[in-house]
């Protein structure tokens, strides 16, 4: 089998770091038996216990019944669990459970391992270069909008 050639425009190395950065993300979601979908709306609860399944469907871009149903799935596993709000038994408040916190309580730091691996090959002149370069960059972009 012949080696890939390494893409020589920006653009492709950009996407090329993104896929392997992308990789190792959901490797490491995928170990503790979890869609994309799922370690995601697990990380939300941890940061905003107590959220509604409607902010839950805002912040994820999904619809209620998707939300409803990954609850539900997250749930039945016991990382998830939905209370009735004091004021008002119609609307469920949703956490995570202990279990549901510490299956995801690595990522963050997986995250950054994942960076350093990837950049491993420069020393910290070089870093600090792409670091100062990437910023430059990012400001002339357009921000990413919640909507």
């Amino acid at each position: 089998m012949s080696e890939r050639p390494v893409p020589t425009s920006s653009l492709e190395l950009f996407r090329w770091i993104g896929w392997a950065q992308r990789k190792a993300g959901e490797d490491w979601i995928r170990e503790r038996d979890l869609s994309h979908e799922q370690s995601f709306v697990l990380g939300y609860l941890t940061q905003n216990p107590g959220a509604i399944q409607r902010d839950i469907a805002e912040v994820s871009r999904t619809s209620a019944a998707s939300v409803t149903s990954l609850l539900q799935g997250l749930e039945r596993r016991g990382l998830v669990e939905r209370r009735p709000a004091p004021d008002n038994g119609r609307v469920k408040l949703v956490y995570a459970t202990p279990s549901g916190s510490d299956l995801i309580a690595g990522f963050t730091d997986a995250i950054s391992a994942i960076d350093e691996k990837i950049l491993t090959p420069l020393d910290e002149a070089e870093r600090s270069t792409l670091q100062k370069l990437l910023t430059k960059i990012v400001a002339e972009l357009p921000q990413p909008t919640r909507d």
